[in-house]
């Protein structure tokens, strides 16, 4: 029971890793240190769906469910979770280009939006 437990939990964390990946820049309007964390992260989505490899994070999931009795998952996150919701008829690699480029555009249209309201004068 606690092997499946904890890979739920890297689930959640891995949900989370992906959330963070696309829209961390929002939260970098309230606290201006979070780009250090944000960019690397976002670099690493990009780099993951680029090349189309497995994130760390998948292995240790599948490593757990297996310490648990389950199945591990085929493929990677996108593919086990995400792929029977968005892409029922299956992840290629053009896809995963476009998910690169998804990456990029909605970091890039926020770190611009971001940097537009700082440098923005103030409202009276």
């Amino acid at each position: 029971m606690s092997f499946r437990l904890a890979a739920d939990a890297v689930l959640v964390l891995h949900l989370a890793f992906i959330l963070f990946a696309l829209f961390g820049a929002l939260l970098a309007a309230r606290w201006r240190w979070l780009p250090l964390l944000h960019l690397p992260a976002a670099a690493w989505g990009f780099f993951v769906e680029l090349t189309g490899r497995a994130c760390p994070l998948t292995d240790l999931e599948t490593a757990l469910r297996r310490q648990a009795g389950q199945a591990g998952m085929e493929g990677g996150f996108i593919e086990h979770y995400l792929q029977p919701l968005i892409y029922p008829e299956g992840l290629t690699s053009a896809i995963q280009f476009v998910l690169a480029g998804v990456v990029v555009a909605v970091n890039l249209a926020l770190y611009g939006w971001l940097l537009w309201r700082r440098s923005a004068p103030p409202r009276a």
